[in-house]
């Protein structure tokens, strides 16, 4: 059994910063896709970022623009997340994932490609 545990939420004002970490413990095997969902009141879940050990490759929803960077060692699980320039919505409770099973090349930024979740951090941006 893997748990993810995501640390690093609060509160912070209009275009400030803050960094959240995700680290997984018990039956670690490294995943070769690790990610970031988030999910605000009301709304679906949402796909923040994602690495792909096996292509080096990170990848970014489509909000983001340049704000947030994903980083991360995949073999050890840990995930890191800078969220620069943070905005009134990106108010939600962010979710680290991870992926340790056969998945389809180019779906990354589907919840159900991932079998291991968080519990999520609450990230609250004053305006």
């Amino acid at each position: 059994q893997v748990q993810l545990i995501e640390s690093g939420g609060g509160l912070v004002h209009s275009g400030g910063s803050l960094r959240l970490s995700c680290a997984a413990s018990g039956r670690t095997s490294g995943s070769s896709l690790m990610g970031w969902f988030r999910q605000a009141p009301g709304k679906e879940r949402e796909f923040v970022a994602a690495i792909r050990s096996t292509a080096s490759a990170s990848y970014y929803g489509s909000f983001v623009k340049g704000r947030f960077t994903v980083s991360g060692d995949n073999a050890k699980m840990t995930l890191i997340l800078q969220m620069n320039s943070l905005k009134p919505e990106d108010t939600a409770i962010y979710y680290c994932a991870a992926n340790t099973e056969i998945y389809s090349p180019g779906t990354y930024s589907r919840a159900a490609v991932y079998n291991h979740w968080g519990q999520g951090t609450q990230v609250t941006v004053s305006s």
